[in-house]
């Protein structure tokens, strides 16, 4: 018999679910998620990018974005800004680790530069967005430890609810409460705790759609930040898949020429 810790990572062990530890548990609807997901190879895919200060007010930001799957290790991502005209070209590359920092880097026009995001920078905020720079990696598996906390309702759907806590020690989070639905194993929501284990924002997926029969994609994603009153929307579209991407595409040196 294969064990424990096989089964688990073989998406074998439902039916010992009830005699996993909290953490097993956890990390086994982790594993399976990530299962799920796995093969795409590449995507491409339009966003419409809609910040939101206390007051209300509202800007927008027209990008486009690239991702390369890495079986071997963590995805790569393209993030390249079209609209408006005050951030047009500016771009975004991050090389994502299954362990380890990821590897980052922001090409600002202006400045005709490349500038690389530190380790310690990673929680700061994405281009004036609710987003971290750590929340636009994927979401490895291993950058993460787990424990299931409870099943419950989330909207019209049956939801494992579990907590993992960053193994980055430069994560600006403590934790983060992640609600996964039962049938398809997608996030729908996620609750992050701050350094000093406060609530600090609530990401929330909706408007799923499936794509090769198996890959589904939110096209609506909101972060709305508890602590500030200020909030980002990111709207995508035009998804494609397997589209023919190379390690060529995500070349660092691609930053300054990309358009």
């Amino acid at each position: 018999m294969k064990p424990l810790w096989m089964l688990i990572f073989l998406g074998l062990a439902p039916t010992l679910a009830a005699a996993l530890t909290p953490e097993e548990r956890g990390l086994e609807i982790a594993v399976e998620a990530n299962r799920r997901d796995t093969g795409f190879h590449d995507s491409t895919a339009e966003m419409e990018m809609i910040l939101r200060n206390r007051q209300g007010e509202e800007s927008t930001r027209h990008i486009r974005v690239r991702t390369l799957e890495e079986l071997d290790d963590g995805d790569k991502s393209l993030t390249i800004f079209d609209e408006p005209a005050d951030v047009r070209g500016t771009a975004f590359l991050s090389y994502t680790h299954r362990s380890g920092p990821d590897d980052q880097w922001l090409y600002l026009p202006a400045l005709k530069r490349v500038k690389r995001i530190s380790s310690r920078n990673k929680s700061g905020p994405f281009m004036g967005s609710e987003f971290a720079y750590e929340d636009l990696s994927s979401q490895e598996v291993e950058k993460y430890t787990y424990k299931y906390l409870r099943d419950e309702p989330c909207g019209e759907l049956q939801c494992f609810v579990i907590e993992r806590y960053p193994v980055d020690r430069y994560s600006g989070y403590t934790r983060q409460v992640v609600w996964i639905d039962k049938q398809e194993y997608r996030p729908q929501k996620i609750v992050y705790y701050d350094r000093k284990n406060a609530k600090l924002k609530t990401l929330s997926f909706s408007d799923y759609h499936q794509y090769l029969d198996r890959y589904w994609r939110a096209h609506d994603m909101y972060m709305e930040n508890h602590q500030t009153g200020k909030s980002t929307r990111l709207l995508w579209k035009n998804y494609r898949f397997k589209t023919g991407l190379t390690e060529r595409d995500f070349d660092r040196n691609i930053l300054k020429r990309v358009r």
